[in-house]
């Protein structure tokens, strides 16, 4: 069945452990309920960077084509995520004079405009402009300037950037696999979205994604975002550390984090005894559960310190009044909330998606935190796209922009009624009657 016989949005996540794809319809009160969901152990990935694109582009087949089959729908584009360390990110300022002195959704383009108006390096593109807050004349701390009188117009934003070859490589093996990319955004952005409540974002919060390749962090004070980093330590350095002290497969390595890992050695019970298989030939051997524990405890603690050193070094440590959220499949081990406490001195809670659909049981994971955002951000930008189609001469009542489409913005401009839109219709018009 077409995509087009009812309405759905699609979100892929790829990550460095797994690749998930989700579909959802879309419902008349603009939620969604989640219709199928395809994974696939990862391959083609390393932290969070594609390495190998044939690799990929089978992993992301798969995915797909296990979705399509639950879900009972052919999909023909996908919104999806990006991650790594070649993500930056800055804040930046802007200003307008204000045309007629009530300000339109015009107005807020313009100023966005003059705020991502910065030199980034060559190799790197614009991802997100996110407005912070706004300020009409001397009045500051506005988050919907729509509607306001005033001379002049400032906003402060969130800028993120990514690798150019970064970026066109997801965008590739997607497209390779016959689906267009409706959207590309940060995944702790999309995390974010799925598992954070506003009371958090307004007090101040931090969300840190421990994922298989990368950890994400994000900041959110007085209820816009602030901060955002990519850090290249998470489960996967995890497994490793098992492999090589233990001495065995990696793949057991995993098996054995994720059946009997804890990490704090003072929550296992001291006659706890685990089988170690052995690699090759080796015989198999049987050690107390608190070694694999003391070789898990040390490395979450690094990736902790490392988060909170960011967090020191960004200006936020102190502004996170409501603590930090852990989310991601590794924030599932036993003992991180204890841990995570004791290195950042601040409450500490692991969250699942916030749905309440179809499949919620399955949904309602920390794995699938960043695939649940990027659902949430897919109806956003198609929610954006219908109210324009459908009355494209009320967008200055429409509010500030969402993130979606500012999104949307910094990658396109094409606006109905400017010279290059009725070129091409001239263009369209002539090669039909000529």
């Amino acid at each position: 069945m077409s995509e087009h016989t009812k309405d759905l949005i699609v979100a892929l996540d790829i990550g460095t452990s797994k690749v998930v794809a989700m579909i959802a319809e879309v419902l008349p009160n603009n939620q969604f309920n989640v219709v199928g969901i395809g994974h696939h152990p990862s391959r083609g990935l390393k932290k969070g960077m594609v390495v190998n694109i044939e690799d990929t582009i089978q992993t992301i087949q798969y995915a797909i084509e296990e979705a399509e089959l639950r879900a009972g729908f052919s999909i023909r584009s996908v919104c999806t995520g990006i991650a790594g360390s070649h993500i930056h990110s800055f804040n930046s300022s802007g200003m307008v004079a204000v045309r007629d002195t009530e300000i339109t959704s015009v107005d807020i383009e313009r100023v966005l405009e003059t705020a991502r108006a910065v030199s980034i390096p060559a190799d790197q593109q614009v991802l997100h402009v996110i407005p912070q807050q706004y300020k009409v004349n001397e009045q500051d701390g506005i988050r919907d300037p729509i509607g306001m009188t005033g001379m002049r117009l400032e906003v402060k934003v969130h800028i993120i950037t990514g690798s150019v070859s970064a970026a066109q490589n997801i965008v590739k093996c997607i497209r390779r696999c016959g689906l267009d990319v409706s959207d590309l955004v940060l995944q702790p952005l999309a995390s974010s979205m799925a598992v954070l409540t506003e009371d958090e974002r307004d007090i101040g919060v931090a969300l840190v994604d421990i994922g298989g390749g990368t950890t994400d962090i994000a900041i959110f004070v007085d209820g816009a975002i602030r901060h955002t980093a990519v850090i290249p330590i998470a489960g996967d350095q995890v497994t490793n550390d098992i492999a090589m002290a233990l001495r065995t497969p990696t793949a057991e390595a995993e098996e054995l984090k994720l059946r009997f890992g804890v990490t704090k050695q003072v929550m296992v019970p001291p006659d706890s005894v685990i089988e170690i298989p052995g690699v090759g030939d080796r015989v198999s051997r049987r050690v107390k559960r608190q070694l694999l524990a003391s070789v898990i405890e040390p490395r979450v603690e690094e990736l902790f310190v490392l988060v909170q050193r960011n967090l020191e070094e960004a200006g936020f440590s102190d502004l996170i009044a409501s603590g930090i959220v852990l989310t991601g499949g590794t924030s599932l081990l036993p003992g991180m909330t204890e841990l995570a406490e004791e290195v950042f001195m601040k409450p500490v809670r692991i969250a699942q998606p916030v749905y309440d659909g179809n499949l919620s049981d399955i949904v309602c994971n920390p794995r699938y935190s960043t695939v649940v955002g990027l659902l949430i951000q897919a109806r956003k930008l198609k929610s954006t796209t219908n109210s324009e189609a459908a009355s494209p001469k009320k967008r200055r009542n429409m509010g500030a922009p969402t993130e979606a489409a500012v999104s949307q913005h910094t990658e396109r401009k094409t606006h109905d009624g400017t010279e290059k839109s009725i070129f091409n219709k001239m263009k369209e018009w002539f090669m039909k009657t000529f």
